[in-house]
């Protein structure tokens, strides 16, 4: 341990050259730094991350009223977890050169897309479209050593995860197989009708960070996902869905797997939005709707979504950095010729599209529509945006998905501080559009909140694993968690 009379004569040292190189820093900043100084020479001091763990829990509180009951639809089904690299090297397929396909033909197809979104550490989802190829690949997937067999697809891992609270009753409608039924947590009802003899599979491939090969070098963890689904494409649940709520009787309903319909022809999906369209508006106006949203590749499908009638029906959506990017390419909205992130996604332009979103398509006067909140999140931070006067206790809420993060990403109870570290700015403007604030990071009050023109905006930085032992459904889980902790006043 180093003497203290020495300690502070470095602090203060440290503090002075930072001081010189910008005297325009704001305190807090000077805080952030100053702490990250002493930790590293004292190290019996709570790091940033210690301090922003202790705050958030501090900030999670229930809502002063609580969900009872939750149903959740209506894709589900078995997700094979395994290392991409080894399932590629296993089916006999070199690295090479990467290249995106918004579906997948062959082998070759999937290593293609899978190299593309590994060099940019990003997420994706594609539908394969050889079923026999498909089930040749899941059987060599599934009986690889060390692969491992989960609940999957966004509405069974939303349902499994709000069902983790044994005070609430959760309905989940699905295509459910004997394996997927199994594997459910006691407390998630489904209905008979949602059971089928065959499960279907998802094949996960993920990959570490830094993760090589060949030329290929990952830049963070993440995982590419595909499937041959039958069942979940055609949304073949959703009227067994919205038939079971009458008898369930939700306080809140979640709805997912739009994004399935990308591996239908034109005409099939087509009908099946307008059929999703008129079940939705059959669930009961003082019933609350969110709809998580995923990976997709067909810009008219997202527009139909946001222009159909999807996007007014639902009082509540959850998306990450990719599905944002792509909502405002096919609606044509602010930076839509933005093609791709650059590293971690400017907050300045996320809160100008969020903002966009609630103001163009979101609840306002003469606007036909019950959409009032946004849950945006990415692997550094997350953003909570809701209109005014509709959401409670969404402090704790965006602070609540953010541990979950940390925690399930790491899979501990409680955020471990030396396992995590911080990847969001110390600084950021909260718009790029405007002349707006600025804000800087301050770990003893990790939620940054601030205000737009009847619009709020929670942000919290996350606390990102070091070694991430599982990153599916970490989305889910977020949005769940989001869920669990907020309050909607209904008018």
């Amino acid at each position: 341990m180093w003497p203290k009379s020495v300690c502070v004569a470095l602090l203060a040292l440290g503090t002075g050259y930072i001081f010189l190189l910008d005297p325009e820093l704001p305190d807090s900043m000077l805080e952030y730094l100053s702490g990250v100084f002493l930790y590293n020479i004292q190290g019996d001091l709570p790091s940033p991350e210690s301090r922003m763990a202790a705050a958030w829990d501090a900030l999670i509180t229930q809502p002063a009223k609580q969900w009872n009951r939750v149903a959740v639809g209506v894709n589900a089904c078995v997700d094979v977890v395994l290392s991409g690299v080894k399932l590629l090297q296993a089916l006999g397929l070199d690295s090479g050169t990467g290249q995106d396909h918004s579906v997948l033909h062959s082998a070759k197809d999937l290593k293609e897309a899978f190299i593309y979104f590994m060099g940019k550490g990003a997420a994706a989802e594609r539908f394969f479209s050889n079923g026999q190829l498909f089930h040749q690949i899941a059987q060599t997937a599934s009986e690889y050593p060390g692969a491992q067999l989960y609940v999957g697809g966004n509405a069974a891992l939303i349902g499994q995860k709000i069902a983790a609270n044994p005070d609430l009753k959760v309905l989940l409608c699905g295509p459910i197989g004997p394996k997927l039924h199994e594997l459910l947590d006691e407390n998630v009802i489904v209905p008979p009708e949602s059971m089928q003899e065959l499960d279907e599979f998802h094949l996960i491939l993920e990959y570490r960070a830094g993760e090589e090969w060949g030329q290929l070098k990952a830049p963070n963890a993440n995982r590419f996902i595909f499937s041959h689904d039958l069942s979940n494409g055609a949304m073949n649940m959703l009227e067994v869905f919205v038939s079971s709520l009458e008898e369930f009787q939700p306080d809140l309903v979640v709805l997912s797997g739009l994004h399935m319909l990308e591996g239908q022809t034109k005409e099939i999906r087509q009908k099946r939005l307008l059929e999703a369209v008129a079940s939705i508006s059959d669930i009961p106006t003082d019933v609350p709707v969110h709809l998580e949203l995923a990976s997709m590749t067909d810009p008219k499908l997202m527009s139909e979504i946001i222009h159909q009638q999807v996007f007014p029906l639902v009082d509540s959506i959850g998306l990450n950095e990719q599905e944002l990017l792509f909502l405002s390419q096919a609606a044509s909205g602010p930076y839509a010729s933005l093609t791709s992130w650059k590293g971690t996604p400017d907050v300045g332009i996320v809160s100008d599209i969020l903002f966009w979103i609630l103001k163009e398509h979101g609840r306002s006067p003469g606007k036909a529509s019950d959409l009032t909140r946004i849950h945006f999140h990415t692997l550094a931070y997350h953003i909570l945006a809701t209109v005014d006067g509709y959401w409670a206790n969404q402090v704790a809420a965006v602070a609540a998905g953010a541990r979950v993060a940390g925690t399930q990403a790491c899979a501990t109870h409680t955020i471990d501080a030396s396992r995590v570290f911080l990847k969001a700015p110390l600084e950021f403007a909260t718009s790029k559009k405007e002349e707006r604030s600025t804000v800087t990071l301050n770990p003893g009050e990790p939620v940054s909140e601030w205000h737009r023109d009847g619009i709020t905006f929670y942000y919290t930085p996350v606390l990102v694993c070091k070694d991430p032992l599982r990153t599916v459904g970490l989305g889910d889980a977020i949005s769940a968690e989001g869920l669990l902790y907020s309050e909607i006043y209904l008018h």
